[in-house]
C-alpha cells in the first residue's frame, strides 16, 4: 500500500453532505431499497457516530469510517470506504488511524470491527486480530 501522492486531509466530522456520503455508500454496495426507505438515515449517520472521519481530497469527500462507542469502553468501526478510484493509496489506512487515535484520546481500550472477505491483510496490518472463540452475530430480519 502506497502513500497517497494526492493532498489527502482526513479529518473529523459533525455534519456531511449528503450527496457525498450516498456516493460513497453507492460506490460500496451497501447503498439497497432498504436505504431509500430510510431517507432520515443520511441525515442522522454522521452526528449519531461516536466519532466519523471523512477524507477529502480538493474538499471531495473521497473516504469515510466512523465508530459506534460509548466512548468510554468499547467501539467499533465500520463503514470505512474510500472510493475506488483513490483505493490502494493508503487513505482507508489515515481513515483507521485516525479513528483508532480519537477513539484511544477518550479512553477506548477495545475495539473491535467486522471486515468484508478480502480485507484480513488490511486490518492485520493495521494491528487488528481474528477473535479466537467468538461469532459474530446479526439478528435475522
Amino acid at each position: 500500500m502506497e502513500e497517497p501522492k494526492i493532498p489527502v486531509i482526513c479529518r473529523f466530522l459533525q455534519k456531511a453532505d449528503t450527496n457525498a456520503l450516498m456516493a460513497l455508500y453507492k460506490d460500496a454496495g451497501w447503498w439497497d431499497e432498504k436505504c431509500e426507505r430510510h431517507p432520515m438515515f443520511l441525515s442522522r449517520v454522521v452526528p449519531d457516530s461516536a466519532l466519523f472521519v471523512g477524507a477529502f481530497c480538493k474538499k471531495n469527500m473521497i473516504g469515510m469510517g466512523r465508530a459506534l462507542s460509548d466512548l468510554t469502553s468499547d467501539a467499533y468501526i465500520q463503514d470505512v470506504v474510500v472510493l475506488r478510484a483513490f483505493r490502494g493509496k493508503g487513505i482507508g489506512k489515515m481513515i483507521i488511524e485516525k479513528l483508532i487515535t480519537g477513539l484511544k484520546n477518550h479512553g477506548v481500550d477495545w475495539i473491535g470491527l467486522i471486515g468484508e472477505p478480502g480485507t484480513r491483510r488490511f486490518y492485520e496490518n493495521l494491528g487488528f486480530r481474528e477473535m479466537q472463540g467468538h461469532i459474530p452475530y446479526r439478528l435475522k430480519d
